[in-house]
C-alpha cells in the first residue's frame, strides 16, 4: 500500500504540471479571453470523463494484477505525450492555428483531440487502481479514499511547486519534462507490486463477509444509498466546489492583483486541503453504518465556512489591520502586502476545501457493495463528480458570472446547497432527532446565506474603496471586473481618479500623460498613419493618444476585459464633455472586446501602420504573452513596411527581447517607450519633440489631462537609445513558454523605470 500510494501522489503531481502546461498552450490557440478558455477547460474534463467511462467499464473485467498493468501503462503514455505535446499542441496548433480556426465548435474540437488521449489515460487510471486494491469488501471504501486523497494531495503540490518553482525556473516546457519523468516513476513504482498481486489468492467473494459482534465488524450502508442518486449527489457537489474555486479566484484575485502565482496558490491550497480531508475522512468511514449524515453535514459546511470567509474578508479589508498593507490603491506585488495575499488565500480556501473534500470517502462507502463491482461504482461517481466540475466551470465563468456576477453567482450556490439539504431532509425523516437537526441547522444556515450576501454594486464597490457619495461607474462579467471611482482627498473634495482593471490601477481619469504619449507617438512619427491597431484599451489614455492625431484615419483597440468598455460608456455618461465620451464619439475610433493577440493573428500580413500594446504590469499574470518574442514577430508580420511598433519597456529583459526582433529600434527615456520597425527611424526624439509643439496637438493633450497634459514631452526629454541591424543582440529572453518577468519571483525583474543603463547595453546612447 506505501508504493502504490508513492505511485498515485507521483500521478497527481504530474497531472497538474501537464494540466498547467497545456491550458498555456491551447489558450495561445484558443484565446486569452473567458469563452475560449471555458472551451480549453471542457475539452479537458470531456477528455477526463471519457477515461472514467473506460474505467468503469474495462476495471471489473481485469484481475488486480491486470488493472495495475493498465495503470502503469497509462501513465507510461502519459508520460510519451507529455513530452511530444509541445509539436503538436503549441508548435502547430497555437502557432500555425491561432486565427485560422474561429468557430468555438471547432476550436472545442481541436483541443479535445489534442488532449483525448492523456487526459482520457488519467481518468481511467482511478477504477484500474481501485481494482487493483480491492480485496477486502471491509477495507475498500477506506483505501480508494486514502489513495485518491494522497492523489489529489500530489495534484496539490503539483500546483504550488509547479506554479512557484518549476515554471519559473524551467519554462512550460521543462515542466512537462518533470511530469514525464513522475509518470514514469508512478509507472515503475506500480509494476514492482506486480509479483505479489500475481502470486496472492484470489480475492474473496462479492458477498460482504460474516459480521462478528466485536467492535471491529462493519455495519451495512443505510437504504436509500442506491448509485444513481449518489452520482446525482455528488455532480451536485462537483458542480458547487468547482463554482466556490472561480469564485475564489476573482475575489482574491482582486486583493492580490491577479499575479501569475495567484491560480496556482488558489488551486494547490484547494487541492491539498481538499486531499487531507479525504485523508481524514478515509480514517473515519470503517466504522460507519450510515455515511448520509456525514456527506451532507460535510458538503454543506463546507458552503458555508466558504461564504463566511468571504464576507469576513470583504468586511475586513476596509479595516486596520489589513487596509495599512492592502489599500487598493496600492501596488501589493511587493513588501509586506505580497505575502499577505497569499495567507489569506490560505485562510479562506483552505478549511471549506478540507470540509467537501471529506466527501469522497463518504460517497465510496454508501457505494462500495460488491468487490466485483468495484472499479464500475469508483468509475461512475468520478465521472459524476467530472461532470459537476465541467457544469461547475463552464456555467459559472460562461453564464452566471456574466448574467449573475459574483454576489449573484454565489447566491446561486446557496440555492444548489439548500436543494442538496432538502434531499437529506426528505430520506432523513424517520431518523432521530438527534440525527436530522443537523441537516434543519445547515438548511436554515444556507438561508441567512442568502441573505448576507451583498449585491454585486455593493461588493466592488467596497472593494474598491468607493466613498458614499463618490462619483464611480463599474462592471462585471464572465471576462473580468472594472472600476472606475474618484479620489477621495478628505471628506469635502474629491478629484477624478484611477481606473482599476482585475484589482490593478490601471492610470486614470484624466489620462496620465505618459499612457497619452504611448498612444500618440507611432502616429506623430509615422509619414502616414492610416490604420492603427492597438492592443489594450485600459482608461483609455493610449487611445485617446492616437486619436489626437489627425492624419489617423482608422483606428481599432482590442480589450480582453469587457466590463472596460462597459464603465467608459458610464464615465461618458457621467461626464459628457469629457475626453472620453469625446474619443467614444470619434467615428475613426472601433473600441470591441476580444483577445487582441488571437485578432493580430486573424488579420493579413501588412494590415496595419502602427500596431500599439497598451501599458501592462509585466508581473501580470498571462501578461508574457504581450511580451513574448513569438507575439512581435507576430506584431512585425502584420505591419505594412515601414510601419511602426510601440511598446512599453517596463524592464530590460522586455526591451532585449524587442531588440532580438525588430532591426531598428528605438527607445525614449525616461518614460521607456519603444519604437520598432523594419526600416529606419531617424531623429525620433527632435521629430516627436517638434509634433507635440503643435498648438492643434497641445489642444488635444490638455484636453486629455488640463493640469498635465502638456507633461508628456519631459516622457522623452531622457536619453535616447538606438539599434540599427549591425548592432549586437543577444537571444530574446522572454518567450511564449518561459515567460521570465511574469514569474517574478523566480526571476529578478530589471526595472527600466527603476535602474541606470545596463553596463552591457549594445544600444548607441543620444543623451
Amino acid at each position: 500500500m506505501v508504493r502504490l500510494s508513492a505511485a498515485f501522489f507521483c500521478s497527481g503531481f504530474a497531472a497538474l504540471l501537464c494540466q498547467i502546461a497545456w491550458q498555456r498552450m491551447l489558450g495561445i490557440f484558443a484565446g486569452s479571453d473567458t469563452v475560449s478558455a471555458a472551451l480549453v477547460v471542457g475539452a479537458f474534463l470531456a477528455g477526463l470523463g471519457l477515461g472514467s467511462m473506460i474505467g468503469a467499464w474495462v476495471a471489473d473485467r481485469l484481475p488486480p494484477w491486470r488493472a495495475l498493468a493498465g495503470f502503469a501503462l497509462c501513465e507510461v503514455v502519459v508520460a510519451a505525450f507529455a513530452l511530444a505535446s509541445k509539436p503538436f499542441l503549441y508548435d502547430l496548433l497555437a502557432m500555425r492555428l491561432a486565427g485560422v480556426v474561429d468557430e468555438p465548435a471547432a476550436i472545442f474540437a481541436l483541443c479535445f483531440v489534442g488532449l483525448v488521449l492523456p487526459t482520457t489515460l488519467m481518468g481511467a487510471s482511478l477504477p484500474l487502481i481501485a481494482r487493483a486494491i480491492a480485496t477486502s469488501l471491509d477495507t475498500v471504501a477506506e483505501r480508494i479514499g486514502w489513495l485518491y486523497g494522497l492523489n489529489t494531495l500530489g495534484a496539490g503540490l503539483g500546483a504550488l511547486v509547479g506554479g512557484w518553482v518549476l515554471l519559473g525556473h524551467l519554462g512550460f516546457t521543462g515542466a512537462l519534462a518533470v511530469a514525464a519523468a513522475l509518470d514514469l516513476a508512478a509507472a515503475a513504482i506500480a509494476l514492482t507490486l506486480l509479483p505479489a498481486l500475481r502470486g496472492d489468492a484470489a480475492p474473496e467473494p462479492a458477498a460482504p463477509p460474516a459480521r462478528s459482534l466485536g467492535a471491529a465488524a462493519v455495519p451495512a450502508p443505510a437504504a436509500g444509498g442506491n448509485l444513481p442518486l449518489w452520482c446525482g449527489l455528488v455532480f451536485l457537489s462537483g458542480y458547487v466546489i468547482v463554482a466556490l474555486e472561480i469564485l475564489w479566484v476573482r475575489v482574491l484575485g482582486q486583493v492580490g492583483q491577479f499575479h501569475a502565482y495567484l491560480f496556482p496558490t488558489v488551486l494547490g491550497v484547494f487541492l491539498l486541503a481538499d486531499g487531507v480531508g479525504m485523508a481524514v475522512a478515509a480514517r473515519m468511514v470503517r466504522r460507519m453504518s450510515d455515511p448520509r449524515p456525514a456527506f451532507f453535514m460535510a458538503q454543506a459546511g463546507g458552503f458555508l465556512l466558504g461564504v463566511a470567509l468571504l464576507m469576513v474578508l470583504w468586511w475586513a479589508l476596509a479595516h486596520w489591520p489589513l487596509v495599512n498593507h492592502l489599500e487598493v490603491d496600492q501596488w501589493r506585488l511587493e513588501g509586506r502586502a505580497f505575502p499577505l495575499t497569499l495567507l489569506l488565500v490560505v485562510l479562506v480556501v483552505g478549511p471549506p476545501s478540507f470540509l467537501i473534500g471529506m466527501t469522497f470517502p463518504f460517497v465510496q462507502r454508501a457505494v462500495q457493495r460488491d468487490l466485483a463491482t468495484v472499479g464500475a461504482r469508483v468509475g461512475w461517481v468520478q465521472l459524476a463528480n467530472i461532470l459537476g466540475n465541467a457544469a461547475g466551470s463552464i456555467l459559472t465563468g460562461l453564464v452566471t458570472l456574466h448574467l449573475l456576477g459574483t454576489a449573484g453567482t454565489l447566491r446561486l450556490l446557496a440555492v444548489l446547497s439548500v436543494l442538496l439539504l432538502a434531499i437529506w431532509l426528505v430520506q432523513s425523516w424517520r431518523l432521530p432527532a438527534a440525527t436530522r437537526w443537523p441537516g434543519w441547522a445547515a438548511f436554515a444556515g444556507c438561508l441567512v446565506a442568502l441573505a448576507i450576501v451583498p449585491a454585486n454594486a455593493a461588493l466592488w464597490q467596497r472593494l474598491h474603496a468607493v466613498f458614499p457619495g463618490g462619483a464611480h461607474a463599474w462592471g462585471e462579467d464572465r471576462s473580468g471586473v472594472a472600476l472606475w471611482r474618484e479620489r477621495r482627498l478628505n471628506h469635502a473634495e474629491a478629484i477624478p481618479g484611477p481606473f482599476f482593471i482585475m484589482g490593478h490601477s490601471q492610470a486614470s481619469i484624466p489620462f496620465s500623460p505618459h499612457h497619452m504619449l504611448l498612444g500618440a507617438t507611432g502616429p506623430l512619427l509615422h509619414p502616414a498613419p492610416g490604420r492603427v491597431l492597438a492592443v489594450g484599451v485600459g482608461s483609455a489614455g493610449s487611445p485617446w493618444g492616437v486619436a489626437a492625431v489627425p492624419e489617423v484615419r482608422e483606428f481599432r483597440a482590442v480589450e480582453l476585459v469587457a466590463p472596460v468598455l462597459g464603465v467608459l460608456r458610464d464615465h461618458a455618461a457621467l461626464h459628457p464633455d469629457g475626453p472620453v465620451a469625446t474619443l467614444l464619439a470619434d467615428p475613426r475610433v472601433t473600441l470591441e472586446a476580444g483577445d487582441g493577440r488571437r485578432a493580430l493573428a486573424r488579420s493579413a500580413p501588412g494590415s496595419f501602420d502602427i500596431i500599439q500594446a497598451d501599458a501592462i504590469y509585466p508581473q501580470t499574470s498571462h501578461s508574457g504573452l504581450l511580451y513574448s518574442r513569438e507575439y512581435l514577430e507576430l506584431v512585425r508580420s502584420r505591419l505594412a513596411p515601414g510601419g511602426l511598433a510601440v511598446q512599453w519597456a517596463p524592464t530590460w529583459s522586455v526591451v532585449e527581447t524587442f531588440v532580438a526582433v525588430f532591426p531598428h529600434v528605438v527607445m525614449l527615456r525616461p518614460g521607456n517607450i519603444l519604437i520598432g520597425s523594419d526600416q529606419p527611424i531617424p531623429d525620433a526624439r527632435a521629430r516627436l519633440q517638434a509634433r507635440l509643439a503643435d498648438p492643434a496637438i497641445q489642444a488635444r493633450l490638455r484636453e486629455g489631462n488640463p493640469e498635465r497634459g502638456l507633461g508628456v514631452a519631459a516622457e522623452i526629454g531622457g536619453e535616447m537609445l538606438v539599434w540599427g541591424p549591425a548592432t549586437p543582440r543577444g537571444a530574446a529572453p522572454l518567450t511564449d513558454m518561459a515567460p521570465r518577468d511574469e514569474f517574478f519571483v523566480n526571476n529578478p525583474v530589471r526595472n527600466t523605470w527603476r535602474s541606470a543603463l545596463p553596463l552591457d547595453l549594445a544600444a548607441e546612447v543620444v543623451r
